[in-house]
């Protein structure tokens, strides 16, 4: 049997059967599970399964197993289960069972008590993640191909030219992928939503003036775009209410287009444009004024919200900094606190005897190097506890490191190693020099204040 096939099952087991599943999805490291009855889930076995790097319950259950794994495990659970990714398993009201009724009242419970606040960060990481695999390898690609170029290759070789049409084609058309997701996130139809990126990014805007000004192309940017995907989701559902069946399909995307597309031009953009200018220009000037402590604490409480999977939320802020300033100082600085997290992980494999623990974090390490830490998170430094703050006061000096010394990444990707090439104005070696510094602290920290061999007698 197959890895992937004994996890498959042996995490159906421990959730309380293929029948307690409502819902499967995964994303890059984690398989999510929506479950009918949330007691029947016995937590510490599943931890226990080989390969599960850590068990995160939030809305959602889900189970760490990492990238390249995960996909295949929700593959493996598919087919047991009968469940295509993202299928609802969910009988009508009338015949569900006492049990399930109360599955339900207490997840709607759980939902009236998640903050607006959350709601929003995660609406933001539901429409992104989907792009995240296509924005690291766009990003790479770009970053390798200026990274040639600056060693004296010429962009008008055939070869340069393919490499950065690759490169450049998903920032491109970016804005209508988000329009897209958007749109999807909110219920409405997605083509709809995609035309709403289309409009604020359309070359033609340049030739309208509007109050006496001419548009500006992509003035508000991806939250501009955000903000004018959900009007049309929200206007289209209203509009839908009104419009006979029989015309339905004529009338309401027709209206809902005219309305929201000419509200997009006269108050979205300019609306837009001032939030988008005031995060950019704050996050700027923060980082610049703030210098040592404001990339301390920023780099610091990074970890925090990669724990509850808040951290893709922040992906339209890096973009956006990237289409104002070229760069975004933000996203080198937030990198370091996987840096702490790997040093951290380093510490304990040095200390620890327990031989389950050293086989995790010789599992998780690499992909940690490359900038995906979440099996380290929730496999290592989580789950012991006093680890995972250490980890954040390593990644905290490796914040500051990188303020001080003004690094920027020229888009986006995955943190650690990975990023280097997408460093700009030649500074690699310093980002890399405080990827040594996040490593260093975490390490010294965990080595000395935060690991005691008795914290590993449950992992």
């Amino acid at each position: 049997m197959k890895k992937e096939q004994r996890m498959a099952r042996d995490i159906l087991v421990h959730v309380g059967g293929k029948e307690n599943i409502r819902r499967m999805a995964f994303c890059m490291t984690r398989l999510r599970l929506s479950l009918k009855e949330d007691s029947k889930v016995n937590h510490d076995a599943l931890k226990k399964v080989e390969g599960v790097m850590g068990v995160v319950d939030d809305e959602t259950l889900q189970l760490v197993i990492g990238p390249g794994t995960v996909n295949k495990v929700a593959d493996e659970m598919s087919r047991l289960t009968g469940l295509a990714i993202g299928e609802e398993a969910e009988p009508e009201v009338d015949n569900m069972t006492f049990e399930e009724k109360a599955a339900r009242n207490k997840e709607a419970i759980k939902q009236k008590n998640r903050t607006p606040f959350k709601n929003f960060l995660r609406r933001l990481g539901n429409i992104f993640i989907p792009l995240i695999p296509g924005l690291v390898a766009s990003g790479i690609i770009n970053g390798a191909s200026n990274f040639a170029v600056n060693a004296g290759v010429s962009n008008e070789e055939t070869w340069m030219k393919i490499l950065l049409l690759l490169g450049s084609s998903l920032f491109t058309f970016l804005a209508i992928l988000v329009g897209w997701n958007t749109a999807k996130e909110f219920g409405g139809t997605p083509v709809l939503g995609a035309i709403a990126g289309m409009i604020l990014f359309n070359p033609a805007l340049q030739n309208i003036a509007v109050f006496g000004e001419e548009l500006v192309v992509g003035r508000g940017g991806l939250f501009g775009v955000i903000f004018a995907a959900w009007l049309m989701t929200f206007v289209e559902k209203r509009v839908r209410k009104v419009i006979p069946g029989a015309v339905d399909i004529i009338f309401t995307p027709l209206i809902t287009l005219l309305i929201v597309g000419i509200v997009s031009l006269f108050v979205v953009m300019p609306v837009a444009g001032v939030l988008s200018d005031g995060i950019t220009q704050g996050l700027t000037s923060l980082i610049q004024m703030g210098g040592v402590i404001a990339g301390a604490v920023l780099a610091g409480f990074f970890l925090p919200l990669v724990m509850v999977g808040l951290h893709h939320g922040l992906t339209p802020i890096h973009l956006e900094l990237i289409n104002t300033y070229g760069n975004t100082a933000l996203l080198t600085i937030l990198a370091m606190a996987g840096a702490g997290q790997v040093g951290a992980a380093m510490a304990i494999y040095v200390k620890t005897k327990n031989q389950r623990l050293k086989n995790i974090i010789k599992g998780a390490l690499p992909v940690g190097f490359l900038g995906i830490g979440e099996p380290l998170l929730y496999g290592v430094t989580l789950p012991l506890g006093r680890p995972f703050v250490t980890a954040c006061m390593g990644g905290a000096l490796g914040g500051a490191f990188q303020a001080v010394m003004a690094t920027a990444a020229k888009g986006i990707g995955v943190s650690g190693l990975s990023l280097i090439p997408l460093i700009d104005d030649g500074k690699y070696l310093l980002y890399f020099l405080g990827l040594v510094v996040g490593y260093a602290g975490g390490f010294l920290f965990t080595y000395l204040f935060g690991f005691k061999e008795e914290m590993a007698k449950d992992i």
